[in-house]
């Protein structure tokens, strides 16, 4: 996997491209009428170039910003009305993110068996948790953290990649009426909304909680939802920025090194996160049966992405924000405490058949 920039030194002229790119292909991709576009376009296009020899470089501080404007957009749905079905639907909260613990441990078994790494590599570069998360774990047990960074940047531009566009042109929509709580901009208000936003996303960085800037501004922003507090919306070109500095981050990920490093944990790594959307997929179909839930929301929810990805189609796609929200911050803090026992029991188990 290539090296970022040294942070502080980035080169200007290669940011301001990628910006301009970045900016025209959103909009364009918008006009073509693309499943979040201003997230597929950057991502698509930045990509593009990188692979091909240009290093275009994302601003520094663009992921966490862009993070920072989802997660406060999406902290406006957690309206007292959608919080109680939140409650009513706790248990498939909670199955959806134990849920993908067991479907980590199948797709490991196949990077285990097919991608000439360790097993304690296999195991953390499978779970669908949070790359940085995941990693930090995995040093713990001396696994091939550049293998676990590269399969976890593979599986989220793959899901970012698939499941918007297979929603979007299957033509399915979720039956949801969930809306935001404040239905324009009120500049009057609109301080309110930053300091909430600000103040839980800081709180999230002092106790060095993951994604502190999706989820800080969400808890932020949602508490004072939840209890009726009056606030601003935020401005759609603010959202659409964030989903552009997001797909700039993820992009710059990729180049011809990334590729040319490994080619065969490459292969083996999509095709785990190809497996990963079936069967996440394949528990959207189950839970369709027992859950009043469309299963356009459910195959969301289930998706094996990013929380802010994730979340941001379901807005753009207008299905259950707070249920596919809910779900993917319930798999990040799952997956977070319990991969470690995880991984013992499966080393277990893998002792066991051998």
């Amino acid at each position: 996997m290539s090296e970022s920039p040294p942070v502080g030194k980035p080169n200007v002229v290669l940011v301001l491209a990628c910006l301009l790119l970045a900016t025209a292909a959103g909009y364009l991709a918008d006009l073509a009428d693309l499943p979040i576009p201003w997230m597929i376009g950057p991502l698509f296009s930045v990509a593009a170039l990188r692979m091909a020899g240009i290093d275009l470089q994302p601003p520094p501080g663009g992921r966490q910003t862009g993070q920072w404007a989802i997660g406060t957009a999406l902290g406006l749905y957690f309206t007292p009305f959608t919080v109680g079905l939140l409650v009513a639907n706790a248990g498939l909260v909670f199955g959806v993110a134990f849920a993908s613990l067991l479907f980590g441990g199948v797709c490991a078994l196949v990077m285990l068996r097919w991608g000439r790494v360790d097993a304690q590599t296999a195991f953390f570069a499978s779970l669908p948790g949070g790359a940085s998360e995941m990693v930090q774990i995995a040093e713990r047990f001396g696994a091939r953290l550049d293998r676990i960074a590269a399969s976890h940047s593979i599986r989220v531009l793959l899901v970012v990649s698939v499941v918007p566009f297979v929603l979007t042109y299957a033509d399915v929509h979720g039956n949801e009426v969930f809306s935001a709580s404040a239905a324009g901009v009120d500049w009057a208000r609109f301080h309110w909304l930053l300091l909430a936003s600000v103040s839980g996303g800081s709180l999230f960085i002092v106790l060095r909680l993951a994604n502190a800037w999706v989820l800080g501004p969400l808890l932020g922003v949602g508490l004072l939802t939840a209890f009726d507090v009056p606030l601003s919306a935020m401005p759609e070109w603010m959202v659409n920025v964030g989903q552009l500095l997001i797909g700039c981050s993820l992009a710059s990920r990729f180049d011809r090194a990334f590729f040319r490093s490994a080619p065969r944990f490459v292969s083996v790594a999509a095709a785990v996160a190809v497996l990963s959307m079936l069967l996440a997929y394949a528990l959207a179909i189950l839970l369709d049966v027992f859950s009043s839930v469309s299963l356009a929301t459910l195959a969301l929810a289930t998706a094996p992405g990013g929380v802010a990805e994730m979340a941001i189609t379901a807005k753009v796609l207008q299905l259950g924000v707070p249920l596919v929200t809910a779900c993917h911050v319930m798999r990040v803090v799952v997956l977070t405490l319990a991969a470690r026992s995880a991984y013992r029991i499966f080393e277990r188990l893998l002792g066991e058949a051998r």
